[in-house]
């Protein structure tokens, strides 16, 4: 397979913001937020949803005041509300996919992944939305083993067979990983073990050990 092919070898840059918080790195939420002081542009706006103006921008999609913010107070990008809940986790309950992109691209943490990747399904996130390289969600969890966040695309209605550039459908990448129990959904849930990427390799032609013949009986019995 390709380098590309790998989740390992996308840039963050440029993807659909439902496959870049499954991509994104993870950290404690003490580690990542600061108890910086309240500025103005931080401050709580009458008959808002949080105490904090950046939160309330986020919540109702004014993208190029949340931008302006940001520039004037980095901190305000992760800073808590009296929800303990920031700028991205209101951008995502309301739907509000490029203000999230926007948080995600400027490196602001998610403590957890799978908590905001619902948000943003809940809030009208297409959950086949495509990355530079035409790769979902599912490519990104497929690779990564994160077998929560397939069942959860999956009840979302998500595909398993999008192809990216390189051809590869989700259950490439799983076999490829060795995901076994991510490929074996995949496949439970219409994945197809016979479409071929560009280098005319199906996902059981890139299974290694005895993936391959697991799935194979799976489908054929």
């Amino acid at each position: 397979m390709g380098k590309e092919a790998k989740e390992g070898g996308r840039s963050m840059i440029g993807g659909a913001p439902l496959a870049l918080v499954i991509g994104s790195r993870s950290r404690g939420r003490e580690a990542a937020l600061g108890r910086a002081s309240r500025r103005s542009w931080g401050s709580e706006m009458e008959g808002s949803v949080s105490n904090l103006m950046v939160c309330n921008l986020a919540y109702s999609g004014k993208l190029e005041e949340l931008k302006e913010c940001i520039l004037a107070d980095k901190s305000l990008a992760t800073r808590t509300d009296q929800d303990s809940r920031t700028a991205l986790h209101w951008a995502c309950s309301a739907g509000h996919t490029e203000i999230v992109e926007f948080l995600l691209q400027l490196g602001v943490p998610v403590n957890d992944k799978d908590d905001i990747a619902v948000m943003l399904l809940e809030g009208g996130a297409n959950p086949d939305a495509k990355d530079h390289y035409e790769a979902t969600a599912m490519h990104r969890a497929a690779a990564k083993g994160n077998l929560k966040m397939i069942h959860i695309l999956l009840y979302y209605k998500a595909s398993t067979n999008i192809q990216d550039t390189e051809g590869n459908t989700p259950l490439h990448l799983a076999c490829d990983e060795e995901r076994v129990e991510e490929a074996k959904l995949l496949v439970s849930h219409g994945a197809s073990i016979y479409i071929e990427n560009k280098e005319e390799k199906t996902p059981l032609q890139v299974a290694k050990g005895g993936l391959g013949l697991i799935l194979k009986r799976l489908v054929e019995g």
